[in-house]
């Protein structure tokens, strides 16, 4: 009977030791898993985007992704339609463009704004410019101290002119450098601008 009992004290050793391995791995995988998450739940990153076809929103999407950010959809007020996004003198499009001081509304606002140290912007190029309703969203908050990084979406148009009329409307802000990307832009494109712009 002695030597059962002994056996099963073995075997209960040989049960333990293997469950407390495991569950050693499983904390190192999961602490793992969250470097360079910061807090998790209280995310210090803020990818913002305007995107009226699509092409900005899944930038923007991957770029939360890289940089494990939340991500906030600017949404108009009124919403642009095909008419609006139009090439003719008449379209919305083309006379918010022509008044650097038109403002269209946003309907959203970005929730505990105060969590947030960086802020990534994303927007198409609209007539060789960021749509106005970018500089609605810069001017809706205090960018003081925050690092902020933009990227357009553009068949050519480069972001650097974009990105100095933003830069002039947040003298607070540290400004990081932007990157012009097409709608294809990969993981490796977004985490390569990530990495230089030093900003993640």
């Amino acid at each position: 009977m002695g030597e059962k009992h002994n056996g099963g004290k073995g075997m209960k050793r040989k049960i333990i030791i293997p469950l407390l391995a495991a569950a050693a791995i499983l904390t190192v995988a999961l602490a793992a898993s969250n470097i360079g998450r910061g807090d998790v739940g209280q995310r210090h990153i803020l990818v913002a985007y305007f995107s009226a076809t699509g092409n900005t929103k899944a930038v923007a999407e991957t770029t939360a992704t890289v940089l494990h950010g939340d991500l906030f959809r600017i949404a108009a007020e009124e919403p642009y339609t095909d008419a609006d996004l139009g090439h003719g003198e008449s379209a919305r499009v083309t006379r918010e463009q022509a008044d650097p001081n038109s403002r269209p509304a946003i309907k959203n606002r970005v929730e505990n704004w105060e969590q947030y140290d960086t802020v990534v912007i994303g927007y198409p190029i609209w007539n060789g410019d960021a749509p106005r309703i970018v500089s609605t969203f810069v001017q809706s908050y205090d960018f003081t101290g925050k690092k902020v990084a933009v990227f357009c979406t553009s068949g050519s148009s480069g972001v650097e002119d974009s990105q100095e009329k933003l830069r002039g409307l947040l003298p607070g802000a540290e400004f990081r450098p932007g990157i012009r990307f097409d709608a294809a832009a990969t993981v490796a494109d977004v985490r390569a601008w990530a990495a230089e712009a030093d900003i993640g």
